[in-house]
Protein backbone atom coordinates (compact mmCIF):
# COMPACT_ATOMS: atom_id res chain seq x y z
CA UNK A 1 0.00 0.00 0.00
CA UNK A 2 1.38 3.38 -0.93
CA UNK A 3 1.73 6.08 1.73
CA UNK A 4 -0.94 8.19 0.00
CA UNK A 5 -3.37 5.26 -0.05
CA UNK A 6 -2.61 4.50 3.61
CA UNK A 7 -3.38 8.14 4.57
CA UNK A 8 -6.62 8.00 2.59
CA UNK A 9 -7.65 4.76 4.35
CA UNK A 10 -6.89 6.24 7.77
CA UNK A 11 -8.85 9.41 6.94
CA UNK A 12 -11.85 7.42 5.68
CA UNK A 13 -11.83 5.28 8.84
CA UNK A 14 -11.33 8.16 11.30
CA UNK A 15 -14.11 10.40 9.94
CA UNK A 16 -16.95 7.95 10.68
CA UNK A 17 -15.46 7.13 14.10
CA UNK A 18 -15.39 10.84 15.01
CA UNK A 19 -18.99 11.22 13.83
CA UNK A 20 -20.06 8.22 15.91
CA UNK A 21 -18.28 9.62 18.99
CA UNK A 22 -19.91 13.04 18.52
CA UNK A 23 -23.35 11.43 18.10
CA UNK A 24 -22.69 9.25 21.12
CA UNK A 25 -21.82 12.30 23.25
CA UNK A 26 -24.86 14.23 21.99
CA UNK A 27 -27.09 11.24 22.74
CA UNK A 28 -25.59 10.97 26.24
CA UNK A 29 -26.33 14.65 26.90
CA UNK A 30 -29.90 14.23 25.57
CA UNK A 31 -30.36 11.26 27.90
CA UNK A 32 -29.04 13.34 30.81
CA UNK A 33 -31.46 16.16 29.99
CA UNK A 34 -34.32 13.66 29.88
CA UNK A 35 -33.29 12.22 33.26
CA UNK A 36 -32.96 15.69 34.84
CA UNK A 37 -36.44 16.52 33.53
CA UNK A 38 -38.24 13.38 34.70
CA UNK A 39 -36.18 13.36 37.90
CA UNK A 40 -37.62 16.82 38.68
CA UNK A 41 -34.19 18.42 39.25
CA UNK A 42 -35.59 21.83 38.26
CA UNK A 43 -38.27 21.62 40.97
CA UNK A 44 -35.70 22.32 43.70
CA UNK A 45 -32.57 23.54 41.88
CA UNK A 46 -34.22 26.22 39.67
CA UNK A 47 -35.58 29.22 41.60
CA UNK A 48 -39.11 30.41 40.95
CA UNK A 49 -39.99 33.90 39.76
CA UNK A 50 -43.33 35.63 40.02
CA UNK A 51 -45.28 36.37 36.85
CA UNK A 52 -48.82 37.72 36.28
CA UNK A 53 -49.88 34.07 36.08
CA UNK A 54 -48.17 33.10 39.32
CA UNK A 55 -44.81 31.52 40.11
CA UNK A 56 -42.87 29.81 37.31
CA UNK A 57 -39.33 28.41 37.11
CA UNK A 58 -36.81 31.14 36.28
CA UNK A 59 -35.08 29.39 33.39
CA UNK A 60 -32.54 32.21 33.10
CA UNK A 61 -31.22 30.72 36.38
CA UNK A 62 -31.85 27.08 35.47
CA UNK A 63 -30.40 24.66 38.02
CA UNK A 64 -28.46 27.47 39.76
CA UNK A 65 -29.80 26.66 43.23
CA UNK A 66 -30.92 28.98 46.00
CA UNK A 67 -30.42 32.65 44.99
CA UNK A 68 -27.51 34.16 46.89
CA UNK A 69 -29.35 37.51 47.05
CA UNK A 70 -32.14 35.92 49.11
CA UNK A 71 -30.87 35.48 52.68
CA UNK A 72 -32.64 32.96 54.89
CA UNK A 73 -32.40 33.07 58.67
CA UNK A 74 -31.94 29.86 60.64
CA UNK A 75 -35.30 28.50 61.68
CA UNK A 76 -36.86 25.39 63.08
CA UNK A 77 -40.40 24.33 62.28
CA UNK A 78 -42.82 24.48 65.23
CA UNK A 79 -43.10 20.68 65.46
CA UNK A 80 -40.25 18.15 65.02
CA UNK A 81 -42.15 16.32 62.29
CA UNK A 82 -42.66 19.47 60.19
CA UNK A 83 -40.55 21.06 57.46
CA UNK A 84 -40.76 24.47 55.79
CA UNK A 85 -39.59 25.77 52.43
CA UNK A 86 -38.82 29.18 50.97
CA UNK A 87 -41.11 30.68 48.35
CA UNK A 88 -38.48 29.95 45.68
CA UNK A 89 -38.61 26.23 46.61
CA UNK A 90 -34.81 26.35 46.97
CA UNK A 91 -34.38 26.53 50.79
CA UNK A 92 -35.72 23.99 53.27
CA UNK A 93 -35.85 23.99 57.08
CA UNK A 94 -36.49 21.03 59.34
CA UNK A 95 -35.00 19.28 62.35
CA UNK A 96 -31.68 19.10 60.40
CA UNK A 97 -31.46 22.91 60.13
CA UNK A 98 -31.74 24.81 56.86
CA UNK A 99 -30.50 23.38 53.59
CA UNK A 100 -30.17 25.13 50.25
CA UNK A 101 -30.45 23.68 46.76
CA UNK A 102 -27.01 23.54 45.16
CA UNK A 103 -25.90 25.37 42.03
CA UNK A 104 -25.62 22.48 39.55
CA UNK A 105 -24.44 24.66 36.67
CA UNK A 106 -20.83 24.41 35.43
CA UNK A 107 -19.98 27.89 36.72
CA UNK A 108 -16.23 27.70 37.49
CA UNK A 109 -16.57 29.85 40.63
CA UNK A 110 -19.86 28.84 42.25
CA UNK A 111 -21.10 25.64 40.63
CA UNK A 112 -21.01 22.79 43.14
CA UNK A 113 -19.82 20.34 40.47
CA UNK A 114 -16.87 22.55 39.40
CA UNK A 115 -14.37 20.30 41.17
CA UNK A 116 -16.20 17.00 40.69
CA UNK A 117 -15.04 14.20 38.49
CA UNK A 118 -17.69 11.94 37.02
CA UNK A 119 -16.67 9.26 39.53
CA UNK A 120 -17.10 11.71 42.46
CA UNK A 121 -20.51 12.75 41.12
CA UNK A 122 -21.63 9.13 41.01
CA UNK A 123 -20.16 8.42 44.47
CA UNK A 124 -21.93 11.49 45.89
CA UNK A 125 -25.30 10.27 44.67
CA UNK A 126 -24.58 6.72 45.82
CA UNK A 127 -23.54 7.51 49.41
CA UNK A 128 -25.00 10.96 50.13
CA UNK A 129 -21.72 12.76 50.80
CA UNK A 130 -20.20 15.62 48.80
CA UNK A 131 -17.56 14.32 46.39
CA UNK A 132 -18.25 10.91 47.86
CA UNK A 133 -16.57 11.67 51.18
CA UNK A 134 -17.41 15.23 52.36
CA UNK A 135 -20.33 16.55 54.36
CA UNK A 136 -23.70 14.85 54.22
CA UNK A 137 -26.22 15.89 51.59
CA UNK A 138 -29.17 17.27 53.54
CA UNK A 139 -32.91 16.83 53.02
CA UNK A 140 -34.90 17.11 50.91
CA UNK A 141 -32.36 15.93 48.28
CA UNK A 142 -33.45 12.37 47.45
CA UNK A 143 -29.89 11.12 46.87
CA UNK A 144 -30.81 7.66 48.14
CA UNK A 145 -33.27 7.27 45.25
CA UNK A 146 -31.30 9.13 42.60
CA UNK A 147 -28.31 7.01 43.57
CA UNK A 148 -30.17 3.92 42.43
CA UNK A 149 -29.81 5.04 38.81
CA UNK A 150 -27.43 3.00 36.69
CA UNK A 151 -23.85 4.21 36.22
CA UNK A 152 -24.76 4.96 32.59
CA UNK A 153 -27.70 7.14 33.66
CA UNK A 154 -25.66 9.02 36.27
CA UNK A 155 -22.90 9.48 33.70
CA UNK A 156 -25.46 10.93 31.26
CA UNK A 157 -26.83 13.26 33.95
CA UNK A 158 -23.29 14.44 34.72
CA UNK A 159 -22.62 15.02 30.99
CA UNK A 160 -25.80 17.10 30.72
CA UNK A 161 -25.01 19.21 33.80
CA UNK A 162 -21.50 19.88 32.46
CA UNK A 163 -22.85 21.54 29.30
CA UNK A 164 -25.78 23.66 30.56
CA UNK A 165 -25.23 27.43 30.73
CA UNK A 166 -23.16 28.45 33.78
CA UNK A 167 -24.84 30.75 36.29
CA UNK A 168 -22.76 32.71 38.79
CA UNK A 169 -24.64 32.11 42.07
CA UNK A 170 -22.98 31.39 45.42
CA UNK A 171 -25.43 29.26 47.37
CA UNK A 172 -25.19 29.70 51.17
CA UNK A 173 -23.78 26.96 53.35
CA UNK A 174 -26.32 24.95 55.36
CA UNK A 175 -27.44 26.45 58.67
CA UNK A 176 -27.84 24.58 61.96
CA UNK A 177 -31.30 24.40 63.51
CA UNK A 178 -32.51 27.71 64.94
CA UNK A 179 -33.48 28.33 68.55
Amino acid sequence: MTPALRILCIALTAAPLAAVAAESTAEKVRRGQYLATIGLCNDCHTPLKMTPDGPVPDMSRMLSGHPEAMPVAPSTPPKPWMAMMASTLTAFSGPWGTSFSANLTPDPHTGVLRDFTEAQFIATLRNGRHQGQGREILPPMPWMWVGKMTDEDLSALFAYLRQIPPVLNKVPDPLPPGP
